[in-house]
This record gives structure tokens, sequence and C-alpha cells, in this order.
């Protein structure tokens, strides 16, 4: 069956591929029967596998948007009496403080203007003086394409003995994420980012210590980490209604990552982003960022006032451009 192709010009959902679409068209099925709770279990072991997680790390999945995963470990994973430093330099890195605030969490947030970097010496300085027990950061700043010093600020946290939450949110299965050189204790993403699945499902990778920590700690009676995973192991389910055609795709999109091996993903990126940088530079567009803090998958560009975001992406023999927003914040 031929499947007309749209490119999409959002931040997300992103094109996917004709061989994920059609893993969505299975004869229905109960989420309860064994054979989808198999399913979901072989899912919930293999995310981790992208990052080099190993046996220590875990997953758990939701039916929700990315946002839904971030919401889950900031309300599960900051202690009762915790205090969390939020790292702001984007609308995502903002979204986690208004989950903080919205569930009264104590939070320090290190705030600094759209596109400029996070001075790391600034964050450790916070991390002391506040003595902070957790700290959120954005790996890939999709407001603006920056890729944040995420692995130095694991190195703060831990050094401090701080936990770190990080949104991999646009950058898990599209940049190189090493979880045995982070040691992040969780990270978060959704199904229909750089992993090329449909919408619909978040997941967060956590290290399977973490578990009796967080017992009892959550906030929110939905996000509760500990609780879902608990219904995973007991019972192989969601403890509520899960997506099921959506994880029949994200399925497939993990067997098609593993196909195109993690390297050749970030590669084939790379590639499509050069080619973007290239050909609109010869147009006589600037670009937001220096190319030091590039992330190599989204580009800014200005002109004239404009400001775009372009993130590439590819599938089959077709190159696509899945984002284009305008705003006029930036000149």
């Amino acid at each position: 069956m031929n499947i007309k192709r749209n490119i999409l010009l959002n931040p997300g959902p992103a094109t996917t591929s004709d061989e994920v679409k059609h893993a969505m068209l299975m004869p229905d099925i109960c989420p309860r029967e064994e054979e989808f709770c198999l399913l979901m279990e072989s899912v919930k072991q293999d995310l981790p596998k992208i990052v080099n997680g190993g046996a220590d790390y875990t997953s758990t999945l939701f039916a929700a948007s990315g946002t839904g995963g971030i919401e889950s470990a900031i309300t599960s994973a900051v202690p009762c009496n915790g205090r969390l430093l939020v790292i702001d330099n984007g609308a995502y890195g903002a979204r986690m403080a208004q989950i903080a605030k919205r569930y009264a969490i104590y939070h320090v947030v290190y705030k600094i203007p759209y596109g400029d970097y996070p001075d790391v010496t600034d964050i450790e300085k916070i991390v002391i003086d506040e003595k902070i027990t957790t700290v959120s950061i954005v790996d890939h700043e999709t407001t603006t394409g920056m890729r944040n010093p995420v692995q130095e600020v694991c190195e703060i946290a831990h050094r401090h003995g701080s936990e770190i939450i990080v949104d991999c949110m646009s950058s898990f299965a599209g940049l190189p994420i090493d979880l045995r050189k982070w040691g992040a204790e969780y990270i978060i993403s959704s199904s229909n980012k750089c992993i090329e699945g449909m919408a619909g499902l978040s997941f967060v990778i956590f290290q399977k210590s973490l578990l009796e920590k967080i017992k009892g700690t959550a906030r929110s009676f939905y996000f509760d980490l500990y609780a879902q995973y608990q219904g995973f192991q007991h019972a192989g389910q969601m403890q509520f209604t899960p997506p099921v055609q959506v994880i029949y795709a994200l399925r497939k999109a993990i067997d098609l990552l593993f196909a195109e091996t993690y390297q050749g993903r970030i590669n084939r990126y790379k590639e499509n982003y050069s080619t973007l940088k290239d050909e609109t530079q010869k147009l006589g567009f600037q670009f937001l960022l220096k190319d030091e803090y590039q992330s190599g998958i989204l580009l800014y560009f200005t002109r004239h006032n404009l400001v775009s975001c372009v993130p590439v992406q590819k599938v089959g023999n077709s190159m696509t451009s899945t984002s284009l927003n305008y705003h006029n914040i930036y000149h």
C-alpha cells in the first residue's frame, strides 16, 4: 500500500517511514494479553541499550507526549525535602521550571537568554550555595539548536552529591549519548523525535538503584514513575490504557534504528545538517549560534529579522525539513 508522504514543517512529530506506519496495521489486541506485554517489555529493554545504558539502567513508558516523561521524572525523582536546580536557556528548560512551580517543588532557576551557553562555573556555585539535590538540564535545546554541556553538568552534580535529570527529547537516537560517560540518573525522550516513531509515548530511562529511593515520593498519580515501573514488573502492563498501535510502531522504529546503527543515523543527520547549512549560507542567511554551540541536528538561521528553526531528517531517499517556526524575538 502506497502512503502519501507529507513533508511536515513543524517541531514534531517528524515525518515517518512507511515501515513504521505499516507496523500499526495490526489485528486488534487486548493490551493485557501476554503477547502485547512481551512486546512492551522488549521495547523497555531495548531503549537503554540505544544509549549504552547497561544492565544497571531500566526504562518505563507512559502514554503521553514528551512533557509527560519530564513531569514524571521531576515529580518522582526530587525528594520531598529536595532542592531542584533548573538550567533554563530555552523554552524547554523553562517548561521544567513551570512543572516544578505547579507542584510546589522548591527550585532555583539558572536563567540566561535564549542562545546563550550555560556557564558551568556559575552552575557549580549554585549547586553548592543552594545545597541542590537534583539538577535538571535540556541536552539539545530545541528552541535554538544548542547542545548544552550535559557531560560537565553531570560531573558537577555528582561531585556534590546531586542527581541529574536530562531532557533528551530531541537528541535521543540522533546525537551521541553515552550513559556510561554521563552517569545521569534520569534521561527522558519520546517516540516521535529522532527515533522516528509515532507520537503518543514518552519514556524515562533511569538507574535501577533509585527505585527504592523514589518509592512514595511521587506528587502525581498518573506520572508516578515507581508505580508505573512496578506495574510492568508485576503484570507486564502499564497501569492505564496504553496506545497499542503506537507501541507497535515504536518497536518497528527501534528495529530500523538497530539496522541502520546508531552511528549510521548520526552520520545521516550530520550529512543533512551540512547540506542545509551550506545551502542556506549561500542564500545569505546568518545563524543564531556559533559553530561550536550548534548541535548539528537543528539549525536556527536569521535573515531580515526572521528566525527559522529547521531540524533535518531523511527518510528513505527523500530529505525533509521537520520544523519551520517563525519568531520575531531574535534579530
